[in-house]
Parts: C-alpha cells; sequence; structure tokens
C-alpha cells in the first residue's frame, strides 16, 4: 500500500516539497487557504503564487478545500503553514485530529504567542505525542528543487526509523536525505539561521562589504552553538554539517533568502512595515527575532547579535548604532 500525504499551505516550501513527493509517484492531497490557487492548481497543475514554473502530474494532485478531510485522508501530514500563521490555523481544529498521524514540519519559525516550536504545541493542544514527529529541514532553497538541483534535507524525528522511512519517500537524484535525532536543535536552527539571515541582510544594505559580513556569520554561528546546546537535550551534535552550518551560510549569502531581502532593506533605511509593502512577503526571521528573544529571557540566556536583530526590528533601534555594538563583540 502506498502512502498517503497530505500538505497544508501552499507556500514556496509547501510546493517544493510536492514536487519531490509526486516526481517520485506519490499521490497528495493537498490543502490550500487561496481559492484561486485551488482552482489553477486543479486545472492546470501549477501554483500560480509559488514556483509557477513548476508543472505538477494533475493524476497525483488531490486539491482539497477543507483542511479536516486533507487530514483524515492522510497518513503523513505535511505542515508547511507559515509560523506566524499556524497557531489561528490550527486551533480551530478538532483535538483528537492528529491521533494516529505521523507529523511531518516544514515551519522554520516560532510560533507567534506560544513561543514554542510546533512539536511542543502539538502535544500541549493535541492527542499527539512526539514519537511521531518528524521535521524537515537544511540548506535546501525552494527556487532551487523546482529546478532540481542537487539539494540536501535533514528529517529530524525522536524516532530514526520514522525519520528514515519518511526521508525515503523524498530522496531521488536531486534531494540527497539525512537522518537526525536531534529534534529541539534542528528546529531551533532553523529559526536561529532565519534570524541571522536578516541581519546579514541589513549588513549589505548598510555597504559593510564581505569582510565583515564573514566575521558577522562566523560569530552568528558561535552564538547559534551556544543556545543550542542549553535548549537541546541531544549532546552528540556535529555542528559542521549542513543542517546547521550550511543552513546558515546559504541563507545568509543567497539571493534565493527571503529573509536577506528583507533585512537588505531595513539596512538601506526603509522601515518594517514599509518594508513589508515593497515585498509583499513572510519573513519568518522577522517574527522568530521576538519569540527568541522572549524566550531567551525566560532562559536567563544572552544572545547579543539575535538581541540587536530584534532591537532594530522591534524597537526601531538605529541600524548602524547596533551593528556597532556587534562589531565590538565580534572574534
Amino acid at each position: 500500500m502506498k502512502a498517503k500525504f497530505s500538505i497544508l499551505g501552499n507556500g514556496s516550501w509547501s510546493s517544493a516539497l510536492a514536487k519531490m513527493l509526486t516526481d517520485n509517484g506519490h499521490s497528495i492531497n493537498w490543502w490550500m487557504r487561496s481559492k484561486e490557487a485551488q482552482t489553477k492548481l486543479k486545472s492546470i497543475g501549477h501554483n500560480p503564487h509559488y514556483l509557477a514554473g513548476v508543472q505538477f502530474d494533475t493524476k497525483l494532485l488531490h486539491v482539497q478545500h477543507e483542511m479536516e478531510e486533507a487530514i483524515q485522508l492522510g497518513d503523513y501530514i505535511i505542515i508547511g503553514i507559515p509560523s506566524a500563521f499556524v497557531v489561528d490555523v490550527l486551533k480551530k481544529l478538532p483535538k483528537d485530529i492528529f491521533k494516529g498521524k505521523k507529523i511531518i514540519s516544514a515551519i522554520k519559525g516560532i510560533l507567534p504567542n506560544e513561543n514554542g516550536l510546533l512539536n511542543v504545541f502539538l502535544k500541549k493542544h493535541f492527542e499527539f505525542c512526539d514519537e511521531d514527529y518528524v521535521c524537515i529541514s537544511g540548506p535546501c532553497h525552494a527556487e532551487e528543487v523546482a529546478i532540481q538541483k542537487l539539494s540536501f534535507i535533514t528529517f529530524a524525528s525522536s524516532d530514526l526509523s520514522l525519520g528514515k522511512i519518511i526521508s525515503g519517500y523524498f530522496g531521488n537524484h536531486y534531494i540527497k536525505t539525512i537522518c537526525s535525532n536531534d529534534v529541539y536543535g534542528v528546529q531551533y536552527a532553523a529559526v536561529l539561521k532565519n534570524i541571522y539571515a536578516l541581519g546579514a541582510g541589513i549588513v549589505h544594505g548598510l555597504d559593510f562589504g564581505d569582510n565583515f559580513l564573514s566575521v558577522y556569520i562566523t560569530n552568528c554561528f558561535a552564538e547559534m552553538q551556544q543556545f543550542i546546546q542549553i535548549v537541546s537535550s541531544c549532546h552528540q551534535h556535529h555542528y559542521n554539517t549542513s543542517v546547521y552550518l550550511g543552513d546558515l551560510l546559504v541563507t545568509c549569502y543567497s539571493l534565493h533568502s527571503r529573509n536577506r531581502t528583507f533585512g537588505n532593506f531595513i539596512g538601506r533605511g526603509y522601515s518594517v512595515s514599509s518594508t513589508k509593502l515593497e515585498l509583499n512577503m513572510i519573513a519568518e526571521g522577522y517574527y522568530a527575532s521576538k519569540g527568541i528573544y522572549e524566550i531567551c529571557l525566560n532562559l536567563n540566556v544572552q544572545l547579543p547579535i539575535a538581541f540587536a536583530i530584534y532591537s532594530i526590528l522591534w524597537e526601531k533601534l538605529d541600524a548602524h548604532q547596533a551593528f556597532k555594538k556587534i562589531e565590538n563583540i565580534c572574534q
């Protein structure tokens, strides 16, 4: 019997995951909020707003208008709704809806107001256990997946056997898969790299140059390690691997990075509100910076670089002034 997948959300990363699965011959039930996107996907086989160049095999697509129905039809539920909205969307669902399901998180952010990760939220509000949870992360831009550029993805689960099973559905000639049991470390690394990528964009907008940018990223990596060692129960980290260092590097340097792009506008003097209007996109690092700041306050942990980015975005601290402080602590 073939695995039954359901995808919640129709952003670029959800679309990339749908491409991986359908390229491997797996059918998917796909729920998306936009009625226009539902119609276009069903009729012409592509997502009009994200990765529009990807043509899906319509025989493998089953567009669902109701989220509950999409979940009921799947064994593996991929949640790709932006972190800023996922709580409001999921809280409308019955408490037992994920019973017997395996959740695959494609979210790389902190859940607002919850100030936590998706697996913690699911355990708190639904009848769901950690052993049925897998998160996906790594240096893997949706735009490169769309044209089948070689990419590496890590599947993290407290149940390594589940992670290996699920990774097998996604791997192919352009997707190489890696398994990990560092569920918290992998997710928090994805959260922090988005914050640091915003900072990298600010560095570019301020015209600091590549020399300082390399020093900045090096210090971000050290700060990331410090935080993960505190929040993760896994004590056998190999930080110099793709899901930690690799993802940080690509998100800070790549022109595909929406967080870097967002930060670049801030560095050039745009306000947060005007940047949102100009780009018309979600930068996960913007919301994540506030979540990480509040988490660190509760844990009594100091992350000077992440705090500086938070101060620029949420407290309107002058970017030049904030990066003068960062410059003085870099090594």
